[in-house]
Protein backbone atom coordinates (compact mmCIF):
# COMPACT_ATOMS: atom_id res chain seq x y z
CA UNK A 1 0.00 0.00 0.00
CA UNK A 2 1.27 3.42 -0.66
CA UNK A 3 0.65 5.94 1.59
CA UNK A 4 0.38 9.50 0.15
CA UNK A 5 2.48 12.09 1.64
CA UNK A 6 -0.11 14.55 2.06
CA UNK A 7 -1.61 12.31 4.94
CA UNK A 8 1.32 13.80 6.89
CA UNK A 9 2.40 17.44 7.72
CA UNK A 10 5.35 19.35 9.64
CA UNK A 11 4.27 21.28 12.40
CA UNK A 12 6.32 25.06 13.80
CA UNK A 13 8.65 22.33 16.19
CA UNK A 14 9.39 19.99 13.26
CA UNK A 15 7.28 17.73 14.66
CA UNK A 16 4.97 15.63 12.29
CA UNK A 17 1.30 15.52 12.00
CA UNK A 18 -0.62 12.25 11.00
CA UNK A 19 -4.60 12.42 10.09
CA UNK A 20 -6.00 9.17 11.05
CA UNK A 21 -9.53 7.70 10.78
CA UNK A 22 -10.05 5.40 13.76
CA UNK A 23 -12.44 2.57 13.96
CA UNK A 24 -12.22 0.86 17.47
CA UNK A 25 -14.00 -2.55 18.04
CA UNK A 26 -12.24 -4.31 15.71
CA UNK A 27 -11.00 -7.96 15.18
CA UNK A 28 -7.55 -6.68 15.85
CA UNK A 29 -5.70 -3.51 15.02
CA UNK A 30 -4.24 -2.56 12.16
CA UNK A 31 -3.27 -0.65 9.60
CA UNK A 32 -6.10 -1.05 6.92
CA UNK A 33 -5.58 1.56 3.98
CA UNK A 34 -6.54 5.12 3.11
CA UNK A 35 -9.74 6.56 3.55
CA UNK A 36 -9.93 10.08 2.02
CA UNK A 37 -7.22 12.41 3.22
CA UNK A 38 -6.02 9.45 5.97
CA UNK A 39 -4.78 6.87 6.89
CA UNK A 40 -7.39 4.23 8.24
CA UNK A 41 -6.32 2.16 11.57
CA UNK A 42 -8.70 -0.43 13.13
CA UNK A 43 -8.01 -0.86 16.75
CA UNK A 44 -9.10 -3.64 18.90
CA UNK A 45 -9.83 -1.92 22.15
CA UNK A 46 -13.44 -0.27 21.90
CA UNK A 47 -14.42 3.14 22.13
CA UNK A 48 -14.72 3.20 26.10
CA UNK A 49 -12.85 5.62 28.55
CA UNK A 50 -10.42 6.67 26.77
CA UNK A 51 -8.97 3.01 25.76
CA UNK A 52 -9.40 3.39 22.36
CA UNK A 53 -6.62 6.68 22.08
CA UNK A 54 -4.48 4.57 24.55
CA UNK A 55 -4.12 1.34 22.36
CA UNK A 56 -3.78 3.98 19.49
CA UNK A 57 -1.17 5.66 20.75
CA UNK A 58 0.18 2.18 22.14
CA UNK A 59 0.06 0.62 17.99
CA UNK A 60 1.46 3.35 16.77
CA UNK A 61 4.42 3.63 18.80
CA UNK A 62 4.75 -0.41 18.70
CA UNK A 63 4.62 -0.16 14.94
CA UNK A 64 6.99 2.99 14.38
CA UNK A 65 9.10 1.06 17.23
CA UNK A 66 9.02 4.91 18.97
CA UNK A 67 8.64 5.30 22.64
CA UNK A 68 5.25 5.73 23.92
CA UNK A 69 5.97 9.46 24.94
CA UNK A 70 6.91 10.21 21.06
CA UNK A 71 3.38 10.26 19.95
CA UNK A 72 0.68 12.69 20.93
CA UNK A 73 -2.80 12.81 20.67
CA UNK A 74 -3.51 16.49 19.00
CA UNK A 75 -7.09 16.34 18.25
CA UNK A 76 -9.68 13.77 17.82
CA UNK A 77 -10.32 12.74 21.67
CA UNK A 78 -13.82 12.11 21.00
CA UNK A 79 -14.18 11.33 17.23
CA UNK A 80 -12.88 8.78 14.95
CA UNK A 81 -11.06 11.01 13.00
CA UNK A 82 -7.93 12.18 14.88
CA UNK A 83 -4.52 13.76 14.40
CA UNK A 84 -1.35 12.45 16.25
CA UNK A 85 2.06 13.96 16.45
CA UNK A 86 4.98 11.58 16.17
CA UNK A 87 8.33 13.54 17.54
CA UNK A 88 11.70 12.47 16.67
CA UNK A 89 11.01 10.76 13.00
CA UNK A 90 10.60 12.65 9.72
CA UNK A 91 7.83 12.33 7.25
CA UNK A 92 9.84 9.77 5.15
CA UNK A 93 10.96 7.68 7.55
CA UNK A 94 7.15 7.59 9.31
CA UNK A 95 5.99 6.69 5.50
CA UNK A 96 8.99 4.17 4.73
CA UNK A 97 8.46 1.96 7.85
CA UNK A 98 4.26 2.49 7.26
CA UNK A 99 4.96 1.47 3.93
CA UNK A 100 6.30 -1.68 5.34
CA UNK A 101 4.55 -2.91 8.26
CA UNK A 102 0.97 -2.48 6.23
Amino acid sequence: MLIPENLLRMDNQSNCLLKLRVHPGARRSSISGILGDALKIELQAPPVDGKANTALIKFLADTLKIRRNMVELKSGECSRDKVVKISGMTPEQIISILKVES
